[in-house]
């Protein structure tokens, strides 16, 4: 089944992990990656991006971020 409508897709990934070091990105445990889920447009990924985010505000080495899968699909291609 698939989301079908106007507007065209642009898949993003949202995803964290704790974090080595503050200076780089650099996971402790690979294993241990919270893959949040892949998003059909940038809004609605950074809406998840910051829920995630806000639940880990006291872990200082968390951090969650945002792939543009369809950059990485589709490099010729310009969007979001």
């Amino acid at each position: 089944m698939t989301d079908s409508g106007d507007k065209k897709q642009l898949l993003h990934l949202v995803f964290g992990g704790e974090l080595e070091s503050l200076d780089e990105v650099q996971f402790r445990d690979l294993k241990g990656l919270d893959i949040v889920g892949i998003f059909p447009d940038y809004a609605t990924a950074l809406t998840a991006w910051k829920s995630k985010a806000q639940q880990t505000v006291d872990n200082a080495h968390m951090r969650y971020f945002i792939v543009h899968m369809h950059r990485l699909l589709d490099p010729q291609a310009k969007g979001n």
